[in-house]
């Protein structure tokens, strides 16, 4: 890891997985205020994400959206904490629910920034993570409490996949035929088969529709517009 120090700060490594321009650019210049000297990697979905990881295994923090292309629900989450424990995921996102809030960290978030938060608090959420602890808003946080295990076996599974059966099970979530599957991975029908036997069988399922059914408990609604955090004033100080 790189041991660059500026301004007293510890260099840092982010990753920042959006695909809004606007919003990447917002938190990038959110940590280059906190952490000066900081090297940012940004990913617009999920297979430029695990290419980015993949580059970068020391990284310090994963800034994740969780309506990221490629991703279903919190199946990006779950996928990634069981590709890379080691990897510290902070959740992003517009949907700024409690309970799921909740859910991200019982999928294995180190906590959930919404994206409306000023930037004093990004730099808050930041500093608390990469400390180890989980961050939360702190009227959430005061109501945090475990959260049920109804989908906790679907999770399980989803974090068992291999990269190709994720991307496979994404898709079949979203309602593709094999056909069209074996067209976006370029593969054989045959192999986007022998992966869905493999999906079944880890589900405990026999169909299609009792797969997306299983899946579906993994859904998040998604969001509203957001705006970018804003930067405070410098005539305030």
């Amino acid at each position: 890891m790189n041991d660059h120090t500026e301004g007293g700060h510890p260099a840092r490594q982010f990753i920042i997985a959006d695909d809004h321009p606007l919003f990447r650019n917002a938190l990038r210049l959110s940590i280059q205020q906190t952490f000066p000297g900081a090297t940012i990697v940004e990913a617009c979905d999920l297979q430029s994400l695990q290419q980015c990881v993949a580059e970068h295994p020391d990284c310090d923090l994963l800034l994740l959206d969780l309506h990221m292309p490629g991703a279903h629900g919190f199946s990006g989450l779950i996928f990634l904490s069981g590709q890379y424990p080691q990897l510290p995921v902070m959740v992003v996102s517009a949907n700024e629910k409690p309970e799921i809030m909740c859910r991200a960290i019982d999928y294995g978030a180190c906590g959930f920034l919404p994206k409306s938060a000023p930037v004093e608090q990004i730099a808050e959420a930041l500093q608390q993570s990469l400390a180890g602890e989980i961050w939360l808003p702190p009227a959430v946080a005061e109501r945090y409490q475990e959260g049920s295990a109804q989908d906790v076996g679907v999770a399980d599974v989803i974090a068992t996949l291999t990269p190709q059966q994720f991307r496979v099970a994404t898709m079949l979530a979203e309602g593709l035929l094999n056909k069209q599957i074996a067209y976006e991975m370029q593969v054989t029908e045959a192999t986007v088969k022998a992966h869905l036997t493999a999906l079944f069988r880890k589900l405990g399922v026999n169909s299609r529709t009792q797969a997306v059914l299983a899946l579906s408990s993994l859904d998040v609604e998604a969001p509203g517009q957001f705006a970018p955090p804003q930067q405070p004033d410098a005539n305030s100080k």
